[in-house]
């Protein structure tokens, strides 16, 4: 086994699990915890669920599942150089988006309006109540029984909690510190999946005709590289051009994180994961410059991309369709098997909850599915 420093987490050193499993001969703890999560419904789910572009739109377009896979990769690839356990990260890099309903954070939003009335909706809370009680495999418990530090880094990988956040209803083996940072591993989850994100939602809104390569020339963090790209291979295809510009974004800000995230940990001077945990600061991140082009960028996004005409027709249709069905289920509970046995025994706060946790693991083709069944009537989004 690979090394560590002795700022990573120890898989021999783990909080536990809610439930005693036994050493594995073969398997770290963190390792185990990839794979339960790997082979969970939830997470093969997400290969029907939105990204930002629907499914309608193009088969080539990320999903979740795909935005999950290359979160995790560049995840490992920050954790090795970082001499962090590269299984954490892994781990917590696959269970991100666990808690995401569906049509992306759309839907999201909708159910976070329909819930606010209860407490309201957060994915990564979604997350944990996924991984600990609504996956049911296992013989002799509820939830995947993950390790502590994993449920901690679902939970808090962008930093602390800024509000409180109940989770009187999540089953934990410890208190999960909602006031301290989560571990360097988890850090690297939430740096990659911004990494991923910025790169390869550039990659699809360009194969969705939205913008063009030579729109991103003056825009911080791709507008140079994009310029090194078209200065070098004038002539080649569009898309090998593109392909260019992503690998070379990925690249670059991966080294930009590394570098700046082994001066942060040395000038911190962490020596445990407690320290990292008290550090006060999140320690693996851009630097400061690279930090100012990313915000840049993604205003450049948002501006072009996220909001633009022919994306936003299909997110205020698809908010409609999750806010039909949240009130349809309020109503009468009209939901399929043990779904709609829980709805009707409860009302009030306790079926809002169980609604927004059937919503929530909804495919985008299940919740079209079900606005069919009660609404007899199925949205295109075109």
């Amino acid at each position: 086994m690979r090394d560590t420093a002795s700022y990573a987490s120890k898989s021999s050193q783990s909080i536990g699990r809610l439930f005693g499993a036994g050493a594995s001969p073969t398997r770290s703890e963190f390792q185990r915890d990839r794979d339960r999560i790997i082979h969970s419904t939830a997470f093969r789910r997400l290969q029907h669920k939105t990204q930002v572009f629907l499914a309608h739109e193009g088969r080539h377009f990320r999903n979740r599942l795909t935005h999950t896979l290359e979160v995790s990769q560049i995840a490992r690839s920050i954790a090795r150089a970082l001499r962090l356990d590269e299984d954490l990260a892994e781990a917590i890099a696959l269970s991100h988006d666990l808690g995401h309903t569906p049509f992306g954070h759309a839907g999201e939003r909708a159910l976070d309006r329909a819930m606010e009335p209860f407490g309201g909706f957060d994915h990564n809370v979604q997350a944990l109540r996924v991984v600990t009680r609504l996956e049911n495999r296992y013989a002799e418990h509820d939830g995947l029984n993950l390790t502590w530090e994993t449920l901690e880094g679902i939970l808090k990988h962008n930093g602390p909690l800024p509000h409180l956040v109940d989770l009187a209803e999540i089953p934990a083996p410890a208190d999960l510190r909602v006031a301290t940072y989560a571990s360097l591993e988890a850090q690297v989850a939430a740096i990659a999946d911004d990494i991923a994100y910025n790169a390869h939602d550039i990659d699809d809104a360009l194969r969705a005709n939205l913008v063009t390569l030579q729109d991103f020339i003056g825009v911080p963090m791709a507008g140079p590289i994009v310029e090194e790209v078209l200065e070098r291979y004038p002539d080649i295809a569009v898309k090998r051009q593109t392909h260019e510009v992503q690998r070379r974004m990925i690249t670059r800000a991966v080294e930009n994180v590394i570098a700046t995230g082994s001066e942060n940990i040395a000038a911190a001077g962490v020596d445990s994961p407690e320290d990292v945990r008290l550090a006060g600061r999140t320690l693996v991140q851009f630097s400061p410059a690279m930090a100012a082009d990313e915000k840049a960028l993604k205003s450049f996004l948002f501006a072009r991309v996220y909001r633009h005409e022919d994306v936003m027709v299909p997110v205020r249709e698809s908010e409609a369709v999750v806010e039909r069905l949240f009130a349809s289920y309020m109503a009468d509970a009209d939901m399929p098997g043990r779904w709609g046995e829980a709805g009707r025994a409860v009302d009030g706060a306790d079926r809002a909850r169980i609604v927004a946790d059937f919503i929530a693991g909804m495919t985008d083709p299940y919740a079209l599915d079900e606005h069919q069944r009660l609404f007899d009537a199925r949205p295109d989004f075109r």
